[in-house]
């Protein structure tokens, strides 16, 4: 069974979002989702500045089996990329709540985090799914 920490936040899309606490919050792929893609081969990560809408594709994960389109879960400016996955995309399988957050995101209404899924309703869209 996939991990699923309950301190995140989730979408139906399998994006986690973690409150960083100052403002902003840090998103990457749950790890139902890279255990389903497989060995992560290529990330193509946003770049830094860009305005981004709620659940736009904002960023691409490429594996041996498929490539995925990564949803940005709340509207705002994106402040940072994981830079890491660059040179080692395999650290969203190794790490997906941890090295392996993808991108941070500055919302602009921290409000909206609250209309996103918590851990027990994000397992239920996994078990609901297999």
């Amino acid at each position: 069974m996939s991990d699923v920490p309950a301190d995140l936040r989730y979408t139906k899309s399998h994006e986690w979002i973690r409150d960083n606490g100052d403002g902003t919050v840090t998103v990457g792929i749950t790890d139902h989702a890279q255990e389903a893609l497989g060995d992560i081969v290529f990330v193509e990560i946003p770049d830094q500045g860009r305005e981004v809408d709620a659940e736009e594709a904002c960023a691409v994960v490429e594996s041996v089996k498929a490539a995925s389109d990564i949803y940005a879960p709340l509207a705002g400016e994106v402040i940072e990329s994981n830079a890491l996955l660059n040179d080692s995309p395999e650290s969203i399988n190794n790490s997906p709540y941890d090295e392996g957050w993808i991108f941070r995101i500055a919302p602009n209404d921290m409000t909206a985090l609250a209309g996103l899924l918590d851990a027990a309703a994000y397992q239920q869209v996994v078990e609901d799914e297999t």
